[in-house]
């Protein structure tokens, strides 16, 4: 019931708007991954126990649908309006993962963007909308991310949008072949009770 209740939804914000992916998203998805594909390997979770084999598509889509019904995840697609376009094209991907219901009422978010489109607000926008959707449509508690030290970007969302420094985590996750240290930062719903979207908005 629940996985019935909380997927699939779509969220905007101007010309933004997160809505879940799709397997007929595969072609331009991996031509937006293939043009940024030395800007994200660095920050590029992986696998210690794949051996190096890369998931395909749409076992990737297989996997974020399954978690999406189960209630754990809620996997968007980030695109953007722009101009000449018929319809919003793919920028980047935003995944709210490993929600804990009962007593923990949590989840982490992560992202990445085209790098053509970073800088601009977008991944800011993205972040604000999850996150208020999670806090005030579903009633979650907290929301964590975790961010390489060295990722300065993604260092400025979280700055930002106002997320609170909990320090570092040593080997936390497995990223590009290696487990590497992480900062956490996190925002409690008591803590923005109006949300944060309309503030990063405003604030712009």
């Amino acid at each position: 019931m629940w996985g019935q209740a909380i997927w699939p939804v779509t969220l905007e914000s101007g010309d933004v708007i997160l809505r879940p992916v799709r397997y007929r998203d595969r072609a331009e998805w991996t031509r937006v991954r293939a043009r940024n594909a030395s800007w994200l390997q660095p920050w590029e979770a992986s696998n210690p126990a794949s051996q190096g084999e890369l998931p395909t598509f749409g076992g990737m889509v297989r996997s974020l649908n399954d978690q999406a019904r189960m209630a754990t995840a809620l996997p968007f697609l980030i695109t953007e309006r722009v101009p000449m376009q018929t319809k919003p094209v793919i920028v980047g991907q935003l995944t709210v993962s490993s929600i804990l219901w009962g007593s923990a009422m949590m989840a982490t978010l992560g992202y990445w963007v085209d790098k053509d489109r970073a800088g601009r607000g977008i991944v800011p926008t993205a972040v604000a909308m999850a996150t208020d959707h999670c806090f005030l449509k579903l009633g979650l508690h907290r929301m964590e991310i975790n961010i390489r030290p060295e990722n300065g970007p993604s260092l400025r969302v979280v700055e930002k949008l106002g997320f609170r420094d909990e320090g570092m985590r040593a080997r936390y996750l497995h990223i590009n072949g290696e487990w590497a240290d992480h900062r956490s930062f996190a925002l409690t719903a008591e803590e923005v009770p109006e949300g944060i979207l309309q503030r990063w908005l405003s604030n712009r």
